[in-house]
Parts: C-alpha cells; sequence; structure tokens
C-alpha cells in the first residue's frame, strides 16, 4: 500500500505499507522532509509497525509521537502528517 501527502506550506510525506492479520506491517515512512536525529526515522517505522489497521489518525499520530525520542526535532511535517498519509495508504 502506498500514499503520498503535501504538508500545506511544508514537505511531502510518503507512506509505504502492508496490513497482515489487521495491523501494520513493514511501515516505511519516507519524503523530503527533515528530522533529527536520522534514526528516529526507524523509531517512528517501528512505532507504527503493529498498530491496528483501522486506527484513527489520532491513534496513529499518538503512536508517532510516543515512538519519537525526546529530542527528536521535525521540520516540514509532524506527527499528525505521518497519521494523515498513513489513512491515506490504508483507503
Amino acid at each position: 500500500m502506498h500514499g503520498e501527502y503535501k504538508v500545506p506550506g511544508g514537505k511531502l510525506v510518503v507512506a509505504d505499507l502492508e496490513v497482515r492479520d489487521g495491523r501494520l506491517a513493514d511501515v516505511r515512512i519516507s519524503g523530503d522532509f527533515f528530522l533529527e536525529p536520522p534514526e528516529a526515522l526507524e523509531a517512528i517505522n517501528s512505532g507504527l509497525n503493529g498498530m491496528p489497521a483501522d486506527s484513527g489518525e489520532l491513534e496513529l499520530a499518538v503512536a508517532v509521537q510516543s515512538a519519537l525520542p525526546a529530542d527528536a526535532e521535525m521540520f516540514g511535517f509532524s506527527a499528525e502528517a505521518v497519521a494523515v498519509v498513513l489513512r491515506r495508504a490504508l483507503a
């Protein structure tokens, strides 16, 4: 599954994923955004794997925010933008 979302005034966020047994699997978030530290992207992907595929945007955004290291900085996108692109990919 694939979804794309251009953040208004921001960057492109892309999601590629599978659904297995009703849960997100092999989640890969990418795009032209900036994220520090770089390993925070893998934390986001790992935090989303296993989420129920019918999760709403709020639940997905909370999962992204919870997965981020305390020192992470997101530039040009947000946890909410990741949730939007995931819902688009799942639609």
